[in-house]
């Protein structure tokens, strides 16, 4: 039951993330495109343009990940190995840009994405391994 509501929780965070990331890259990329500033000779309308893609393409990516936890939940089984890969991946990316948000940005950005990564990583742990370890109830060998 514990570790259903934790991948429900995973996944709802996971989906506010991608909402929250969308709505961020399209403000940035609507300020880009206004002050018709170019940076380093980069045409402005190339910097929105790609500022919008990397915005779609994160939200896009976090609601893949956040349908993983969901369906575990669902189902009740622990994911599958290319789904537990992409989890992995997602909570290595929240330590990554954990550690850059005490700098850039401050502690509570760090709290936030530590919060994300715990609940990745528990809900990875919680749901163990997808096959029962053939060895545990095996006898040593002599």
């Amino acid at each position: 039951m514990v570790r259903r509501t934790v991948a429900v929780v995973t996944a709802i965070v996971l989906f506010g993330e991608a909402v929250g990331i969308v709505l961020v890259n399209a403000v940035l990329a609507t300020v880009v495109g206004n002050q018709r500033m170019s940076l380093a000779g980069v045409d402005p309308d190339a910097m929105s343009t790609g500022t919008w893609v990397l915005g779609g393409l994160s939200g896009v990516l976090l609601v893949l990940c956040g349908l993983i936890p969901l369906v575990a939940a669902v189902r009740d089984r622990a994911p599958g190995r290319l789904a537990r890969i992409a989890l992995i991946g997602c909570a290595v990316v929240h330590g990554v840009l954990g550690a850059l948000a005490v700098g850039l940005v401050g502690w509570a950005a760090f709290a936030v994405m530590m919060a994300v990564l715990g609940l990745l990583v528990l809900t990875l742990v919680s749901y163990g391994s997808r096959e029962p370890d053939s060895t545990a109830g095996a006898p040593a060998a002599a």
